[in-house]
């Protein structure tokens, strides 16, 4: 008799949603970071994108619960996520300015790959093996894509693949974080230190006063976005393993035309395995003759192709829109 496991929850479906509308708003991040770089540096960019967070996470703040939520035993916990986001952070906008933002994009989606090896370790997640060759194969396909070719040794592409490191450490942190934590307030004491840090640095060669009132748009829009993209992506890995939305995180940066479609691809097929009741959480245990369970065999092999769909439809978008480049 084969092993079975409990049904998947909705919970998991949620986290899948959640990482791709963190995803969208990102993207839409990095766009204007990629602009603003260009005349301003990183530090007050920095400073820009977690002081106005501020305002969207306040909002969190009231509508779950108040200053109540705030509350926490795990100070050191906070103040590790905080400074390995930072410098995941710091890293990406400054790869920005010195690379293509598709060069820059494409080294680090090595990131995911970092996370979902990480949760093993560090988490005690089971990741299956076809979840991560379809992980593998993914970057694969969008790296060869964009050809980040001789920038891989250029110090942009370093600040990118520590960027990505970083990132994974991140994520890893907010998965720990999320057993006991709300994700509120895992947004809030990030916000806190990453604004308390970057205003450090404006005086040291990282402050450039606005040119004009598009300029200082610009940079607030940078803080609203990602203070809702923040909450969003923590929300998500709450709600469902890090082997599970890290393969959507790899859809992050990617041109709107290939996000929508990445998107739309890769949360339509984990969404139609969950439906079907194939996808559990991985912390699930496997349990035998339960009444509705499903086969472990059901549970890996629906995610090869759901997930690699989502890297090959990445890919081949990627391809097209290289060769619209001049």
């Amino acid at each position: 008799m084969s092993t079975v496991l409990p049904a998947a929850s909705g919970g998991t479906l949620r986290g899948i949603f959640m990482m791709v509308l963190a995803v969208f708003l990102f993207t839409c991040m990095d766009a204007v970071v990629k602009w603003v770089g260009q005349t301003y540096p990183t530090g007050q960019i920095v400073f820009f994108r977690n002081l106005l967070a501020f305002l969207p996470v306040m909002l969190f703040v009231g509508r779950t619960g108040g200053v109540a939520v705030l509350r926490t035993d795990r100070l050191a916990a906070h103040a590790w996520r905080g400074v390995v986001g930072l410098a995941a952070m710091a890293s990406f906008f400054a790869a920005y300015a010195l690379l293509p933002l598709g060069e820059a994009v494409a080294i680090g989606m090595s990131g995911p790959i970092f996370m979902t090896a990480l949760s093993m370790p560090l988490l005690g997640e089971q990741v299956g093996v076809r979840r991560w060759s379809a992980v593998v194969v993914g970057f694969a396909g969008v790296l060869l894509m964009t050809r980040p070719g001789a920038a891989a040794l250029a110090p942009g592409a370093l600040l990118a693949l520590s960027g990505a490191v970083f990132y994974a450490l991140a994520m890893i942190s907010i998965r720990k974080l999320s057993r006991t934590e709300h994700p509120t307030t895992i947004v809030f004491y990030f916000t806190l230190i990453a604004t308390l840090v970057a205003a450090a640095s404006l005086p040291f060669g990282q402050w450039v006063t606005p040119k004009s009132l598009a300029d200082l748009g610009l940079l607030v829009a940078i803080g609203l976005i990602g203070g809702f993209a923040q909450f969003a992506m923590t929300h998500a890995f709450r709600l469902a393993p890090i082997a599970i939305v890290a393969p959507v995180a790899d859809l992050y940066g990617r041109e709107p035309v290939i996000l929508v479609v990445g998107a739309i691809v890769t949360a339509w097929g984990l969404a139609s395995v969950v439906r079907r009741g194939s996808l559990a959480p991985a912390e699930v245990e496997a349990r035998a003759g339960e009444p509705g369970g499903v086969p472990v065999d059901a549970v890996q092999t629906p995610m090869a192709p759901a997930e690699l769909a989502g890297g090959a439809v990445t890919a081949v978008v990627t391809a097209a829109a290289e060769l619209k480049k001049p």
